[in-house]
């Protein structure tokens, strides 16, 4: 092997190394992130989801309801009442994220709470019937695995219904619609957890009845 050869194998060696300590580093700010973002110590979420981001902005947290770093970034950017930098981040994030519909639900919370009401109707709107949608579809997809253990009560979804409802009246309570938004964000990411829990559980049941 030349000389030229090793260098560019040295190289690219080091710049895997970096990139996998990167999305190391990433994860553990974003696993941070969440537990402070689900007790609403939202200063300390921001301060994990900006490491996060800076660490790696690509960063994919979760496979059945996948959210890139700057989701999660973007919505405590909102969260702690800085609209300017959370419309930004989460605008970025429409783009890159793989499934944008609680990214929408906070770019309109974002944009009503910032004075663009209409825009940001309707994206809150947009978001709601999304995650609706995407609960209908997961839970009967996967009825017979892991889609049963997703809102298995229907409660999300039923507090869904009944916010869009509120939307489509003559007048809207703007304070209300905005602690709706917050509490689905924060529902469905509890959801999340709780999900993978009751998975984590049957399983665990299935198993020691395997080996009875």
């Amino acid at each position: 092997m030349t000389t030229k050869r090793i260098y560019a194998f040295a190289l690219l060696v080091s710049l895997l190394g970096a990139s996998g300590c990167a999305t190391f580093r990433a994860g553990t700010d974003v696993a941070a992130g969440r537990k402070a973002y689900l007790i609403e110590s939202n200063e300390t979420a921001l301060s994990h989801f900006q490491s996060a981001a800076q660490a790696d902005p690509t960063y994919t947290f979760g496979a059945a309801l996948p959210q890139n770093t700057l989701s999660y970034l973007g919505r405590t950017e909102y969260l702690t009442g800085r609209l300017p930098q959370a419309r930004q981040t989460l605008q970025k994030a429409l783009s890159t994220n793989t499934d944008p519909n609680m990214v929408r639900l906070y770019m309109g919370l974002t944009l009503a709470r910032g004075g663009d009401r209409q825009q940001g109707l309707k994206e809150i709107e947009g978001g709601m019937r999304g995650l609706y949608d995407w609960l209908n579809y997961f839970t009967e997809a996967f009825r017979f695995n892991y889609g049963r253990f997703w809102d298995p009560r229907g409660e999300i979804r039923s507090a869904i219904q009944t916010q869009l409802a509120t939307l489509r009246g003559k007048d809207i309570e703007w304070p209300q619609v905005l602690a709706n938004g917050e509490w689905l964000g924060r529902r469905m990411e509890q959801e999340i957890d709780w999900a993978q829990r009751d998975q984590r559980d049957d399983y665990s049941v299935q198993g020691a009845r395997g080996d009875e």
